[in-house]
Formats: structure tokens, C-alpha cells, sequence
């Protein structure tokens, strides 16, 4: 079982840089960052989309560029792995994506995972000219682009709604076909399927989504495809710093936990990342 750790990176929060190195230094396998390009005030779509939700909370409006703030993280570490969780693909370019993730992966000498979303806020998405119900599908062209163009001297793509004439691009990532793509979400069926076509595992959050049986269902979608199931990894965000939770997550296929930190300073992050070492 690899042991991660997440944090919305804030301008009150421990910074990116510091962060990293006590993560590593501690013996953790990976560190992650979400993203939030704005939050409009209006909060019309309640947290996470889900109804009756609580207020939400104010460090997804203050984070750091995740790139940005991974970038800092790469340059101060050496093995850790650097992680996005979640990157909102529909709302970003993906000429501009493929090259952020290829020169992330770059610089950091191949430890760049990437972490993707459809994403819930209807307000954010609409400010960046998206609709609501079309963020799969715009996801999906997208990573099939960066994938185009990550592993061509000389890339195209031609679809619905990403299309680019043949291109040169660089640099191109150090992983042998691109980072590492990890889609989260509930695996319904339209996310199954775009597991299997373009991404190379599942990692929903703790406590809304079963694991055991989605992931049966993933690895057989994936059979049924001519792919093999092997080549995808399964994870999950927010688990709890508890043995039983982790034990309960390996029975179910798991090989990666990602662990929770507040946006808060060194002095209630650390401790708490010098607890979460006895599940080391």
C-alpha cells in the first residue's frame, strides 16, 4: 500500500515547498494538490453538487495554482511523487495542459501523476464557457489530445470539440507515453468506459463511493476491451489515518491511499504527518 498526502495549498497554509520536503522526508510516497480556478460568489451549486451540503469552505478559492505549486515541490525533493487531485480537464486547454503536465513531468524527472475530474460547480464551469452537460465529453477529447500529443514528434487531433492542426510540441514527458492518468468520480458507466479507453486507473473520495465492486466491474470493462486489467491502478482520496481502513482497502484491491492535511500552518500540519507515519 502506497501512503499519500493531500492538502489544499493555500496562501494561509503551509507552502508547497516546505510541505514537500517534510512529506518526503517522512517516508511518504506521493504528495497531492486540487485545483479551483475561482469560486463564484453567487454559490448557486451547492458543495461538491451534492444538496444539503454544508458552506463551502473558503481554501477552494485561495489555492495555489496546482502546477505552480508542484513545480515548487519538485524542485526541493527527489523521489516523492507529485500528484494533481483532481485537475478540472474540461475547464483548462488542452494545448496548453499537455504541455504543463509534459513539463512537470520534465522537471521532476518523471514523478508527475495525473489526477483528473469532471468537476461539480456549474458557475465555475460556466465562467470558463463550459456547459455543465457537456464536461465528459470535453474531458475526454482533451486527454485523448494531450495523450496525442505527449507521444507524437508531429501531433493532430480532430473532434467534437478540440481540433488542432499537425503540431510540434515540447518537451515531451519522461514517462514513457505521459504521466499517469487517474480519473476520479463514482464509477458509473460512462466513467468506466472512459477509464478504460484513457486513463490508467480509479481513485474516488472516502465514504462516497464503494470500492470492491466498481473495481471488478473496471477490470472486467477493461478484459471485455482487450485491455489488460493489470496496466490500471486503484486508489482512493481521503482516507482515514486508521490501520482498519487501510487493511479494509488492500482486501478490496487498493495499492494507494491518499491522507488528508488541513489548510492550515506547519504547526498543526506536521504533527499531524508525524501521526500519520505509524500507518509507515
Amino acid at each position: 500500500m502506497k501512503i499519500g498526502i493531500a492538502i489544499f495549498p493555500t496562501d494561509k497554509a503551509i507552502q508547497p515547498a516546505h510541505l514537500a520536503k517534510e512529506v518526503e522526508d517522512r517516508g511518504f510516497e506521493s504528495l497531492w494538490f486540487p485545483e479551483h480556478s475561482h469560486i463564484p460568489t453567487s454559490r448557486i451549486t451547492p458543495w461538491g453538487g451534492r444538496e444539503g451540503a454544508p458552506p463551502l469552505p473558503e481554501e477552494y478559492w485561495r489555492t495555489h495554482d496546482q502546477f505552480v505549486g508542484l513545480s515548487a515541490a519538485a524542485a526541493v525533493t527527489e523521489n516523492l511523487m507529485l500528484g494533481t487531485g483532481i485537475t478540472l480537464v474540461a475547464q483548462r486547454d488542452p494545448l496548453w495542459l499537455a504541455k504543463e503536465c509534459a513539463s512537470l513531468d520534465l522537471i521532476s524527472n518523471g514523478r508527475f501523476i495525473l489526477g483528473i475530474g469532471y468537476g461539480w460547480n456549474k458557475e465555475e464551469m460556466a465562467n470558463h464557457g463550459i456547459k455543465y452537460t457537456e464536461r465528459r465529453a470535453i474531458t475526454r477529447e482533451n486527454m485523448l489530445a494531450c495523450r496525442e500529443i505527449w507521444n507524437n514528434d508531429e501531433a493532430q487531433f480532430s473532434g467534437e470539440h478540440v481540433n488542432f492542426d499537425s503540431s510540434w510540441s515540447w518537451p515531451k514527458p519522461v514517462q514513457a507515453g505521459g504521466p499517469k492518468v487517474i480519473l476520479g468520480g463514482a464509477a458509473g458507466p460512462k466513467t468506466i468506459k472512459d477509464i478504460v479507453e484513457f486513463c490508467d486507473g480509479w481513485m474516488p473520495i472516502s465514504g462516497r463511493h464503494d470500492l470492491a465492486g466498481p473495481i471488478q466491474e473496471v477490470r472486467q470493462a477493461a478484459e471485455d476491451a482487450g485491455r489488460d486489467p493489470a496496466t490500471l491502478e486503484f486508489g482512493q482520496f481521503g482516507t482515514p489515518g486508521k490501520r482498519d481502513a487501510l487493511e479494509s482497502l488492500e482486501e478490496a484491491g487498493v495499492s494507494r491511499a491518499v491522507l488528508w492535511v488541513p489548510p492550515e500552518g506547519p504547526d498543526t500540519v506536521l504533527p499531524l504527518l508525524d501521526s500519520y507515519t505509524e500507518l509507515l
